[in-house]
């Protein structure tokens, strides 16, 4: 009995974003977004319910739209980016809930240390670009 292959896509940064919002000083909300990312999902079922995902960021582009707040959050103080230069994230499960509602759950690691999470997912369709690409929408 033969393995199934795994079909890997890559995340087409062009047409992606990484963006956060957090409390600061609890009366407002700083937004931002990491400029330098890759990632990858391989699966072999057409509900990708086995799927395996990887991502990471890249520390050095955080992007808050203010120097010195971008310089302070790369310090050791924060992310420490000279000895931390990565945010990765590696999946555990992919799990379809109802429609096109997904719940994907693995270890994020920021500054060595590894969490598990949880994050809310919706597909958003396949189908192929004017090159004749097949693109996926997460």
């Amino acid at each position: 009995m033969g393995t199934i292959e795994k079909t890997k896509w890559a995340i087409d940064a062009a047409h992606s974003e990484i963006l956060f919002k957090v409390k600061h000083l609890v009366i407002t909300t700083l937004s931002g977004k990491f400029d330098k990312f890759e990632g990858s999902m391989s699966s072999s079922s057409g509900d990708f319910s086995d799927a395996d995902i990887e991502f990471s960021a890249d520390v050095n582009s955080i992007n808050t739209n203010q120097a010195d707040r971008d310089g302070h959050l790369k310090s050791l103080e924060f992310l420490d980016a000279a000895n931390y230069p990565k945010i990765i994230f590696k999946s555990k499960t992919f799990k379809k809930n109802t429609g096109s509602d997904y719940l994907l759950t693995g270890d994020l690691t920021i500054r060595g240390v590894n969490k598990t999470v949880e994050l809310t997912v919706e597909y958003g369709g396949t189908t192929k670009d004017p090159w004749g690409n097949t693109k996926a929408r997460f």
